[in-house]
């Protein structure tokens, strides 16, 4: 088969530029059928049919609109501020509750946090023997293993112990995953706070010996529960629109969290600070040199500073390393972010190294389950991309 005329036909570098995909990507299409080529009279290549491409480049948009635009009422990322169902995310740090928080991101017609109170032991309950259960799995892990690892395995042992995880409906979600939190933190090592204390005052001992500050923890825990499609949030919602329960969405959170370029974020920064501590300018130079960017500044959302930052920060007053964190700012042209914060009030309160890692991870289990809960009301499976087969032709 050959064109007639070139008008209505695209070279392939054409069909390529159209579709943004390579050369080889357009011969995989017409092995697949996607595509037809016709030879060109008197010319060396194939042409392929304009309203075909056409229709291809249609298909491609409509089929991966759905996983590039993910609606949720959840949160904004707005002129540098960070907002959760309208509410400033600065303004619930410190005049709310993570259970209060918790509630405002888990129930879509939830009233104004601020304005109301909730049974902190009730959200974040424990489940009955979980917290004994949850110590066998986090024992079965390797002396020296992090916080983090031991989430992990803890999690997916309480999830097999649970007979009614395949439960989706909203009130079964939102009481599995408050009581798997809870007993999260009570199953850590170290001094276990009871009563009515918030999810901040439970977690402290377990991350720090020095005199606790829990309105430090309960602010990071509020700051850090969502951030909008994290790469984190994503794995855990195409876990949830696979219909998987609650315990598997959050090992899916927490195994895309486990990469270099997410959780391990304030472990990075933590090991910084350390070093900018004894001679901040040495520090930032050795850093530099390395050709890397400096841990703990800048973002690729924020543009002049991030909220979240700036509150935490700020709850520290004028302890010490907040002038290491000053003279490192003052000679660098990005701002300190979240991640630097959280090692600013780890090396403030004597935190163990790990504790960064473990406050994110348990902070972002509040913001996966509120996004699993809004997968749970959509059409399932609604995450197929479409591969498209590069290899050797048949």
């Amino acid at each position: 088969m050959s064109a007639e005329g070139d008008e209505n036909y695209l070279t392939t570098a054409e069909v390529a530029r159209r579709l943004q995909v390579k050369p080889a990507t357009i011969y995989a299409y017409v092995s697949r059928g996607l595509l037809t080529s016709v030879r060109a009279r008197g010319r060396r290549g194939s042409l392929f049919a304009a309203d075909e491409v056409d229709r291809v480049a249609a298909r491609s948009v409509e089929h991966s609109g759905v996983v590039e635009r993910i609606e949720s009422e959840l949160t904004l990322l707005k002129d540098d501020e960070l907002y959760y169902r309208a509410h400033s995310a600065r303004t619930l740090a410190t005049t709310a509750t993570p259970a209060q928080v918790a509630t405002l991101l888990w129930t879509p017609t939830s009233p104004d946090p601020q304005l109301t109170k909730v049974d902190e032991s009730e959200v974040f309950g424990v489940v009955r023997g979980g917290v004994e259960l949850a110590r066998a799995g986090m024992g079965v892990v390797p002396e020296g293993a992090r916080l983090t690892d031991q989430l992990r395995v803890a999690v997916a042992v309480l999830g097999a112990a649970d007979p009614l995880r395949f439960d989706l409906s909203p009130a079964s979600v939102t009481a599995a995953a408050g009581r798997l939190i809870g007993t999260l933190v009570t199953a850590l090592p170290g001094e276990t706070v009871y009563g009515e204390a918030t999810l901040g005052a439970r977690l402290w001992p377990k991350l720090s010996d020095d005199d606790p500050r829990p309105e430090l923890l309960d602010a990071a825990l509020i700051l850090l529960a969502d951030h909008g499609l994290a790469v984190s949030t994503v794995a855990a919602r195409v876990a949830a629109s696979a219909r998987a329960n609650l315990y598997a969405v959050i090992s899916a959170g927490l195994g895309a969290l486990d990469g270099q370029y997410h959780g391990a974020a304030p472990t990075l920064a933590y090991e910084f600070l350390e070093r900018a501590k004894h001679d901040p300018l040495t520090a930032l130079s050795d850093q530099l040199r390395s050709g890397k960017q400096v841990p703990g500044f800048g973002h690729r959302i924020y543009q002049h500073h991030d909220p979240r930052a700036e509150v935490l920060l700020g709850l520290l007053g004028d302890h010490p390393i907040i002038a290491t964190v000053r003279a490192i700012a003052e000679r660098t042209p990005t701002f300190p972010n979240s991640d630097l914060a959280i090692a600013a009030i780890m090396h403030a309160y004597n935190f163990r190294p790990d504790a960064g890692d473990a406050l994110f991870a348990l902070a972002r289990m509040i913001g996966w389950t509120a996004h699993a809960l809004e997968e749970y009301a959509a059409p399932p499976l609604r995450f197929r991309a479409m591969g498209i087969y590069t290899g050797q032709p048949t």
